[in-house]
């Protein structure tokens, strides 16, 4: 059976670098007029400075297409996995809380 050629899908490549994906625990949000600017940053313990990992700019109506889909995503995550907990507490201090080490 040959696969028809649908004008409306788009092909998508993922590289390898890409793929591994960007770890952020912490996501800055800003807006004007005409876009929203997502800022991904890798907070570690005991560094007093963080780098942008990655920026996303989007318009509004992008981001709001965003925002539902991530909602939808988290309930059939919800569904399948459980409630996800969120503690209220700031999420992560400078010192991260945990134990220190010694050398």
């Amino acid at each position: 059976m040959q696969e028809e050629n649908n004008p409306n899908q788009i092909q998508i490549e993922l590289s390898e670098e890409m793929a591994e994906g960007i770890y952020s625990n912490l996501a800055i949000i800003t807006h004007s007029t005409s876009e929203f600017v997502f800022d991904f940053i890798r907070v570690m313990p005991g560094v007093p400075k963080a780098k942008v990992k990655s920026r996303i700019v989007l318009t509004p109506d992008h981001a709001k297409r965003l925002l539902m889909a991530l909602n939808d995503n988290i309930n059939k995550f919800e569904d399948q996995n459980g409630n996800i907990a969120i503690n209220e507490q700031v999420p992560f201090p400078m010192g991260f809380g945990g134990p220190t080490g010694q050398a």
